[in-house]
C-alpha cells in the first residue's frame, strides 16, 4: 500500500535525522583538541540580537591546542569575550585587542572519563529518539489496520520499522566507539 511506503520512508528519514543530531552533538564533545566546531552553540549579543560566534569572527586553529577568534569588527571583542565565559566550555579567553586566544588545556583521565559519559548520554538521547520514531510508526500503522490494511501488509511494515531502527541504532553504537576511541586518545 501506498501509505505504508510512506509512512516507512518518513520513519526512515527521521531516524536518519536522529543520527545525525547524535553525530552533531557528538562533535561538541571536545577530545583535547582545538576545533573550530567546539564553539558552535555559542551566542553573541551582536548589536542586541543573538548571533552565532561564527557570524561574527572567523575562528581557526593555529596549532593543535589553540583557537584564534578574530571578530570581524573590533568592538565586538568585549561581546565575544562574555558570551565564550558565560558559555559551558570552561575556557578562559584571553585577548589582545584584535584577537581572542583560547588555549584547550590537556585532558586528565578523570576529565576523559567523564567526557565519555557524557558521549554515551548522547547516544542514548538518539536511540531514545529512534525508539520514539518506532513507536509513532507503528502507532500509525495500527489505524491503517483499523481502517482496512490488511494485517499482513501492516506486519511486514512493522518488521521493516524495527529493522530500520537495529541498522540506525549500530550506527549510533558505531558513532559512541569512534568517539570513545578519539577521546580516550592521550
Amino acid at each position: 500500500m501506498e501509505e505504508i511506503e510512506l509512512y516507512l520512508d518518513e520513519a526512515q528519514e527521521l531516524m536518519q535525522k536522529a543520527v545525525d543530531h547524535t553525530a552533531a552533538e557528538l562533535v561538541k564533545i571536545r577530545a583535547g583538541k582545538a576545533m573550530p566546531n567546539m564553539l558552535d552553540g555559542i551566542m553573541v549579543q551582536y548589536y542586541g540580537a543573538p548571533t552565532p560566534l561564527n557570524q561574527v569572527s572567523s575562528v581557526n586553529t593555529p596549532d593543535a591546542r589553540t583557537l584564534a577568534i578574530k571578530p570581524f569588527e573590533r568592538t565586538m571583542i568585549s561581546e565575544i569575550e562574555k558570551a565564550i565565559i558565560n558559555s559551558d566550555l570552561g575556557l578562559a579567553p584571553q585577548n589582545n585587542g584584535e584577537i581572542i586566544i583560547l588555549t584547550i588545556p590537556a585532558l586528565t583521565e578523570e576529565r576523559r572519563i567523564s567526557l565519555v559519559k557524557q558521549a554515551k548520554h548522547e547516544c542514548e538521547e538518539g536511540k531514545i529518539s529512534l525508539r520514539t520514531v518506532r513507536k509513532n510508526t507503528n502507532d500509525e500503522l495500527k489505524k491503517l489496520q483499523k481502517d482496512g490494511a490488511s494485517e499482513d501488509d501492516i506486519k511486514r511494515a512493522e518488521e521493516k520499522v524495527q529493522k530500520f531502527t537495529d541498522s540506525y541504532s549500530v550506527k549510533i553504537d558505531e558513532l559512541l566507539a569512534k568517539k570513545e576511541i578519539d577521546i580516550m586518545k592521550v
